[in-house]
C-alpha cells in the first residue's frame, strides 16, 4: 500500500493520499467527540463544561505528540523518495528510541503542572475537580498518543494512508463503547471518558506498530540499527522539536483564549466546547491535506523534484479553498441540529445557542486563511524547514494573545472567540509568505551545489 507521490499528476494523488486521512482524522476527532456528547448527555452540562474547559490542554498534549513524531518521520519520507532502504529502517529505528524519550519527559511535565495550569486559566469553582480529573488521566496515557502518531506517520512518509484509517476506524468505535461502559455501568463520570480515551488509543498504537513490524518490512530495523544515530537524532530532532513547538504555541494560544471564554461561566464552556467540536470535525479535511502535502514535499524534495512541488502546492491550495468555503456553510446550517446531540433534554437550548451561534458565526467566516495554512506549513516542514513554521505558530499566539487581553478587559465574549479569526490570518500570511521565500533558498542552494537534493539527506 506504499504510494510514491514523486510520478504522477499532482492534484489526483494527493486527493487519492488525502481521502483516508480526512476519514481517519474525523474519527480521531470521535474519540473527543464521543467523550463530549456522552458525559452531556449521560453525566450533565456541568460535567460536559470540565471536559471542554481541559480541551485546549488536549491540543497541546495531542499536537506536541504529533509534531515531534511527523517531524521524525520527515526523514523517512525523504530517504524513502531517494530510495534509500537502508536509510529508512534506520530512520525508524532512531525515530522509535527518540519517541520513548520524548515520551517520559512530556509525561512527568504535563503531570507536574496540570493542577497550577488549570487554575491560571481561570476554570471555574464547579467544574475544576472534574477538569482535572479528567486531565490527569489524559496526562497519565501519553505514551498511548505518541506511539499511535509515530506508526502512523512512519506509514504516512511511505505513502500508507490506508492501514492508520483502518486501526483509527476500530479504535473510535472501541472508544464510544468503553465510553458507554464506564460511564454508564461503572458510573465512573469524566474519569470513564478519559480511561476509554487512553485504552482504545493504545489498542490503536499496539495494532499499528504490529501491522509494521508483520507486514512492512521497509519500515522494520534490523537488529543492530537499533541504537541511537547521533546524525539521525541531529536530523530528526531539527525537525521534530520545531514542529513540536509549533503545536505548543498553538495551543498555548488557545490556552488563552480558553481563559478568556471561561470568565462567562460554565454555560458559556459548555456551549463553546459543543460548537468547537463540529468546527474541529469540518477542520480535518484541512488538516488531511496538510498531511498529505508534507508526505508529497518530502518525497519530491528527497529526489529534488522542486518544480513538481510547486505545482502540487498550487494543486492543494485550489482543493483546499473550495473545502473551506464547503465547511464554512456546513457549520452554519449544521449547528443548531448538532448542538442538540451534546446536552440532556433537560438542557434549555435556549441558553446555550446564542454562546454557540456567536462563535460559529465569527469562525466560519475565515476558513480560507485557515485551509491555506496546512497547505503553506506542512510543505515546508517536508521539505526539511522546521523553524519558520514554528514562527508562524507564534504568529498565531501573539495575535491570539493580543485579542485575548482586550476581550477580558472589555468583557466581550465576541472578541473573545475572534481570538481564532486573528491567529489564522496572522499565521496565513506569515506561512505564505515563508513558502516563497523557502522555495526561492531551495532553488538557490541546488543552483549553487549542482547537486541533487537527495545527496544531502
Amino acid at each position: 500500500m506504499e504510494l510514491d507521490m514523486t510520478k504522477g499528476r499532482p492534484l489526483p494523488v494527493l486527493l487519492k493520499f488525502t481521502l483516508p486521512l480526512i476519514v481517519g482524522n474525523m474519527f480521531q476527532q470521535f474519540y473527543n467527540m464521543a467523550d463530549t456528547i456522552i458525559v452531556g448527555r449521560f453525566v450533565g452540562a456541568g460535567a460536559l463544561a470540565a471536559v471542554g474547559s481541559t480541551g485546549t490542554i488536549m491540543f497541546l498534549i495531542n499536537g506536541f505528540a504529533q509534531g515531534v513524531t511527523s517531524g521524525f518521520s520527515i526523514l523517512t519520507s525523504q530517504r524513502f523518495g531517494a530510495q534509500d532502504a537502508n536509510g529508512v529502517r534506520r530512520s525508524v529505528a532512531n525515530g522509535v528510541l527518540l519517541s520513548v524519550i520524548a515520551t517520559v519527559i512530556l509525561t512527568a511535565l504535563c503531570i507536574g503542572v496540570m493542577r497550577p495550569l488549570l487554575g491560571i486559566m481561570n476554570t471555574p469553582e464547579d467544574i475544576f475537580a472534574d477538569a482535572y480529573t479528567y486531565i490527569m488521566i489524559i496526562s497519565g496515557g501519553i505514551v498511548a498518543t505518541v506511539f499511535y502518531n509515530l506508526f502512523s506517520a512512519f506509514l504516512r512518509a511511505v505513502g500508507n494512508s490506508q492501514v492508520p484509517l483502518f486501526f483509527l476506524v476500530f479504535s473510535a468505535c472501541l472508544n464510544v463503547v468503553l465510553d458507554l461502559v464506564f460511564i454508564i455501568w461503572f458510573d465512573m463520570g469524566v474519569a470513564g471518558a478519559a480511561f476509554a480515551t487512553v485504552v482504545s488509543q493504545a489498542v490503536s498504537a499496539i495494532l499499528c506498530g504490529g501491522y509494521i513490524w508483520l507486514k512492512v518490512p521497509t519500515l522494520t530495523p534490523t537488529a543492530g540499527q537499533w541504537k541511537v544515530n547521533a546524525s539521525d537524532s541531529k536530523h530528526q530532532l531539527s525537525m521534530g522539536l520545531p514542529m513540536a513547538f509549533q503545536f505548543a504555541i498553538t495551543a498555548s494560544g488557545g490556552m488563552v483564549m480558553q481563559s478568556a471564554i471561561n470568565l462567562f461561566g460554565s454555560d458559556a464552556v459548555a456551549a463553546y466546547t459543543a460548537a468547537g467540536k463540529l468546527e474541529a470535525l469540518v477542520e480535518q479535511g484541512m488538516v488531511a491535506m496538510g498531511q498529505a502535502v508534507a508526505t508529497y514535499g518530502g518525497q519530491n524534495f528527497g529526489k529534488g523534484d522542486i518544480a513538481r512541488i510547486k505545482s502540487g502546492v498550487r494543486a492543494a491550495l485550489g482543493a483546499i479553498i473550495v473545502y473551506g468555503m464547503v465547511a464554512a456553510i456546513v457549520v452554519s446550517v449544521g449547528l443548531e441540529p448538532a448542538l442538540g446531540i451534546f446536552f440532556a433534554e433537560g438542557v434549555d437550548m435556549a441558553v446555550m445557542m446564542p454562546w454557540a451561534r456567536t462563535y460559529m458565526n465569527i469562525c466560519a467566516a475565515f476558513f480560507i486563511p485557515l485551509s491555506t495554512i496546512f497547505v503553506f506549513r506542512n510543505v515546508m516542514q517536508g521539505c526539511g524547514y522546521g523553524f519558520l513554521p514554528m514562527m508562524g505558530g507564534f504568529a498565531e499566539l501573539v495575535a491570539r494573545l493580543v485579542v485575548a487581553v482586550i476581550a477580558m478587559h472589555v468583557g466581550s465574549y465576541a472578541l473573545a472567540v475572534f481570538c481564532h479569526p486573528a491567529a489564522w490570518v496572522a499565521a496565513a500570511v506569515f506561512t505564505g509568505v515563508s513558502y516563497v521565500w523557502v522555495m526561492k533558498d531551495i532553488e538557490r542552494k541546488r543552483e549553487g551545489s549542482g547537486k541533487d537534493l537527495a545527496r544531502k539527506i
